[in-house]
C-alpha cells in the first residue's frame, strides 16, 4: 500500500491531500464506505473549496488536482481512498468520468451522549 500527498506551499496551514492506493476490502468495511453517500460528475474542469474535511473512495474515474497558490498535482483514480483537508482551494481536472462514496468529517455520526 503506498501513500502520496502534497502540501501547498506559502500556505499558513499545510493543507495535505493523502492518497492511498487499493486499500485492502477490510480496510473499507472498517470505514463504512458502502453506506457513504455517492457522487458523481463528468469529464471537465471544477473549482472546488473544502469547507470540511472529505475523505473519499472513487469506484471510477480520473482526477488530477491542482491545489490554489500551488505548482504542483495530485493526480488519483479508481480504487484510490482519498482525503481532502478543510479549506482546500483547488481545481480538479476530471479525465474519466468520476463515481465516489464520500464522507464529510462534519456528517460523522455523532456519539450518543451517557446520561
Amino acid at each position: 500500500m503506498s501513500m502520496a500527498s502534497t502540501s501547498t506551499p506559502g500556505s499558513s496551514s499545510e493543507l495535505t491531500i493523502t492518497v492511498e492506493r487499493n486499500p485492502s476490502k477490510s480496510r473499507l468495511s472498517e470505514l463504512g464506505i458502502n453506506s457513504w453517500p455517492k457522487w458523481g460528475c463528468p469529464p471537465g474542469k471544477y473549482t472546488l473549496k473544502f469547507e470540511a474535511q472529505e475523505t473519499c473512495y472513487l469506484l471510477r474515474g480520473k482526477v488530477k488536482v491542482y491545489p490554489k497558490g500551488s505548482s504542483e498535482s495530485v493526480q488519483f483514480g479508481a480504487g484510490d481512498l482519498v482525503t481532502l483537508p478543510r479549506g482546500l482551494s483547488c481545481t480538479w481536472d476530471v479525465s474519466v468520468t468520476v463515481d465516489k462514496h464520500y464522507k464529510f468529517e462534519s456528517s460523522s455520526t455523532p456519539t450518543p451522549s451517557s446520561k
